[in-house]
């Protein structure tokens, strides 16, 4: 199988100035990922899990360790030392992160911040209406809601349309950070179906979940996230 990412060491600690404390977020993990392989992540809040994706994602920049990914754009590539253009670039092509959270886009609609993720990977206007089109059917997202702006939609409606902004690019590596939150029963269901025909088709994800039943048959390897160490 292809590697896509190998993390070595990576630790990343917080550094609260103002009363001269640290706040320990992630310590010497190592991990690696293949070709289709989802690596799921569990544990309690705050043991340091978002803080691995977010390193990976380059929100963070950790004091230690590499993240090497193999990008179709730029090769084998250390996350943690790459450029600001080099991150935009992957995040626009390549990697993919899904949210709790909706970044809303001021004057942009539910369909258009779909169509917006299509077009900045360079796929012509008819392409991007027409994906966008199947996947915000897929999720069920009222065709009401496809042409006003998602500041009014419900927590619910929200996470679909980033799971759907995120998943219609069929990025090579698909960062998930508790992505079935909010959801109800039948709209997990939607999302697990999606991401295993992602996998089938190569996308590689790390998944971080407190829906164990979620991950059930989805995962290939499974991780225990304690005082920010990885336990098998």
């Amino acid at each position: 199988m292809d590697e896509i990412i190998r993390i070595e060491n990576l630790t990343k600690d917080f550094e609260l100035h103002n009363i001269g404390k640290r706040i320990k977020g992630c310590s010497r993990i190592n991990l690696s990922l293949y070709k289709g392989e989802f690596v799921g992540i569990t544990g309690r809040s705050g043991s340091g899990k978002s803080t691995i994706l977010k390193c990976i994602y380059r929100t963070y920049i950790p004091q230690h360790g590499s993240v090497w990914y193999h990008s179709d754009a730029y090769g084998l590539i250390d996350l943690t030392m790459a450029s600001e253009r080099q991150i935009i670039n992957l995040r626009k092509r390549e990697i993919g992160y899904v949210s709790q959270f909706l970044n809303i886009m001021p004057r942009t609609t539910a369909r258009e911040i779909v169509e917006q993720a299509l077009l900045e990977m360079d796929w012509d206007l008819n392409h991007a209406k027409g994906q966008a089109q199947k996947i915000l059917e897929h999720f069920e997202l009222d065709q009401e809601l496809w042409d006003i702006y998602p500041k009014s939609f419900s927590g619910g409606e929200k996470l679909r349309l980033n799971i759907a902004r995120a998943m219609v690019k069929k990025p090579r590596l698909l960062l998930l950070d508790e992505p079935t939150a909010s959801l109800d029963n039948e709209s997990k269901l939607r999302v697990k179906v999606l991401l295993e025909m992602l996998k089938t088709e190569g996308t590689s994800i790390i998944g971080i979940f407190h829906d164990l039943d979620f991950m059930d048959g989805l995962c290939d390897k499974e991780f225990n996230m304690q005082a920010g160490k990885l336990i098998c």
